[in-house]
């Protein structure tokens, strides 16, 4: 087992040695922590390091949004903490939950293309009943992606069962997104990931991301980390889960959240206007400070909403927020079960503002 301090000195000089890696500054423009973007800049480098030592963080990678463009991007330390192998902006991580709200994208399309419908119930569009429960009738849309079916967040190898009446409370599900997956199959007649990669991932220019395991991340893939730095092998799946299943980059899933900036036109691969508005507004209250919307948390900040996610598959951990209002925003993935401990850091360094996401209940550190 590696011991905190080995970690630290290891790490340390990893950091150090990475210092000038992977680093594209890609716009000239400010961000709104500081009126100086090459201090933000640099104070992000300079700190970023310190807290990988001091939580036990191997590898992070970051890239920032900024007036709905990519703005700067950037890769610390090491893949595997045994074979010091250096991250890269090409790097592939876990992005677990963080497959939810591009999850919700695809929905948000299909009910503008008129083959579903936010507000009709799912058995509509299905040959026999998901399961026996007759309030399996009340289910639609909405209450899948805001979290308010009445499901468990997972049943295990147990058939799902509803908890509470669909729509009248918050429980995050990831059994939801499954269900509804199947409908979004059956009515677009294509397995999840391969209809995701056509009409988004792909247009979008996320060459480096998918729901299912490619040959390519074979060698692109890190390594996940235990709290003790060891690491921990990333599966590979071989099925969409569109509650969790996404691999990808900071790089790549920062054109989602560009995609959720910068609306298109009904024909294009990007929601109208009035679909992003309906992604966010605020569905279901949670506290005083944070909705759900539709696939997004949604924060109440001094500066406006900001919508957010974050993931957590164990030894993957990842954090994203962006402001609809300012265009700014952060994309966060780690490969280590302490990832969360260094984000909310990162996020006030680099966009700046209070972020009440990161009190959220189920958030672990």
């Amino acid at each position: 087992m590696t011991t905190r301090r080995q970690f630290i000195n290891h790490t340390s000089n990893a950091l150090l040695g990475l210092a000038t890696f992977s680093t594209i500054s890609l716009l000239n423009k400010k961000l709104i922590a500081d009126p100086s973007q090459d201090n933000t800049i640099a104070t992000l480098e300079k700190r970023i390091p310190v807290l990988m030592s001091q939580k036990l963080v191997p590898g992070v990678a970051i890239t920032i949004i900024n007036n709905g463009q990519l703005y700067w991007t950037r890769s610390f330390g090491v893949k595997n903490y045994k074979t010091k192998q250096p991250i890269d902006n090409n790097t592939i991580f876990a992005a677990a939950s963080l497959t939810k709200p591009l999850f919700a994208y695809t929905v948000l399309k299909l009910c503008e293309q008129g083959q579903l419908h936010l507000n009709s119930p799912l058995t509509e569009y299905t040959s026999t009943p998901y399961i026996k429960d007759s309030r399996i009738k009340q289910i639609n849309t909405r209450m899948v992606l805001s979290h308010t079916t009445g499901f468990p967040n997972w049943s295990g190898n147990a058939p799902v069962w509803i908890e509470r009446t669909p729509g009248t409370k918050f429980g995050y599900s990831g059994e939801g997104y499954l269900y509804l997956q199947k409908v979004v199959e059956q009515i677009t007649g294509q397995p999840l990931d391969i209809y995701i990669k056509n009409n988004f991932l792909q247009p979008w220019g996320m060459k480096n991301s998918s729901l299912t395991w490619e040959s390519e991340f074979e060698t692109l893939a890190t390594y996940g980390h235990d709290r003790a730095g060891n690491p921990k092998m990333m599966s590979k799946p071989t099925k969409a889960i569109s509650a969790g299943s996404l691999r990808t980059t900071a790089t790549d899933y920062a054109q989602f959240l560009m995609a959720m900036m910068n609306p298109g036109t009904l024909e294009s691969p990007y929601l109208t206007q009035p679909s992003i508005e309906e992604m966010l507004y605020p569905q279901i209250k949670i506290t005083q400070s944070l909705d759900w919307g539709l696939g997004w948390g949604i924060e109440h900040t001094p500066n406006g909403n900001c919508f957010w996610h974050w993931g957590d598959v164990g030894t993957f951990k990842s954090f994203t927020v962006a402001s609809p209002s300012l265009k700014t925003g952060i994309v966060i993935l780690t490969n280590s079960e302490n990832g969360l401990k260094i984000s909310e850091e990162i996020v006030r360094l680099a966009i700046g503002g209070q972020h009440p996401a990161f009190r959220f209940s189920m958030i672990r550190y």
